[in-house]
C-alpha cells in the first residue's frame, strides 16, 4: 500500500535545490580549471575562476542556513546517530542495497516521520555535511585568501597542501553527489524521490 509522508519543509527543499546547483557549478568549474587543456578549456579559465569563487561563497552562506535550520528545527533529529548496534544496522542496510533490493525485498528500515534516513544514509549524510563540506569550504576560503594559510606544513608548502586537501575532499563530495543521485532513483518510482524535493512529501512503496 502506497502512502505519503511530509518530510521536507520548504526551507529544506530550497536549501537542497540551491546546494545541488552550486555543487554542480563547482564541479564543472573545478574540473575545467584543474584538468582541461589550458589552450582549449571546457570553460574559459577566468570565467571558471569567477564561477568557482562565487559559487563557493554562496555555498558557504547556504551551509550556514543548513546548520541553523538543522539545529533550530526538528530536522536536527534525523542527524543524531545511535551508536548502539550501528555496525549491524549498516551491514543490514548494505546487504539490502547489494542483494535484497534486486530480489524486491522490503527495506529493512522503512522511512517514517521519525526516521527520514536509513542507517547507511544517515551515516554518509553526517559524514558529508559535518566533515567533508566544512573542510572543502574552509580550504576553499584559504585558497581565496592565501595569506591566511600557514607558509610551511610538515616542511612543505602550506598552500600546496591546502590545495591538495581541497581537491581531494572536493572529489569525495562529487562522488557522494553522484551516488546520492543514483540512490534517489531507488524509490516508489524512478522519479518519486526527486518529486519529493518539489512537493515535500516522501512517497513510500
Amino acid at each position: 500500500m502506497s502512502g505519503k509522508i511530509y518530510l521536507y519543509p520548504v526551507w529544506v527543499r530550497l536549501w537542497h535545490g540551491l546546494n545541488a546547483i552550486l555543487i554542480i557549478l563547482l564541479i564543472l568549474s573545478g574540473v575545467s580549471m584543474q584538468y582541461t587543456d589550458p589552450a582549449n578549456p571546457f570553460i574559459r579559465f577566468d570565467i571558471a575562476v569567477k564561477m568557482h569563487n562565487i559559487s563557493g561563497i554562496i555555498l558557504s552562506v547556504n551551509y550556514i542556513v543548513f546548520i541553523l535550520g538543522t539545529f533550530m528545527t526538528p530536522n536536527g533529529k534525523y542527524y543524531k546517530i545511535a551508536m548502539k548496534g550501528l555496525t549491524q544496522r549498516l551491514i543490514k542496510q548494505f546487504t539490502y542495497y547489494t542483494f535484497g533490493i534486486f530480489k524486491h525485498e522490503k527495506p529493512p528500515f522503512p522511512i517514517s516521520k521519525d526516521s527520514k534516513f536509513n542507517p547507511l544514509q544517515q551515516f554518509t549524510y553526517v559524514g558529508a555535511m559535518f566533515v567533508l563540506v566544512p573542510i572543502v569550504i574552509i580550504t576553499g576560503w584559504a585558497l581565496l585568501y592565501p595569506e591566511l594559510v600557514l607558509t610551511k606544513i610538515m616542511g612543505g608548502s602550506g598552500l600546496k597542501f591546502n590545495d591538495f586537501i581541497h581537491v581531494i575532499i572536493g572529489f569525495f563530495v562529487s562522488f557522494f553527489m553522484f551516488v546520492h543521485i543514483y540512490f534517489c532513483t531507488i524509490g516508489a518510482t524512478f522519479i518519486s524521490n526527486f518529486r519529493s524535493m518539489v512537493t515535500g512529501f516522501h512517497e513510500s512503496h
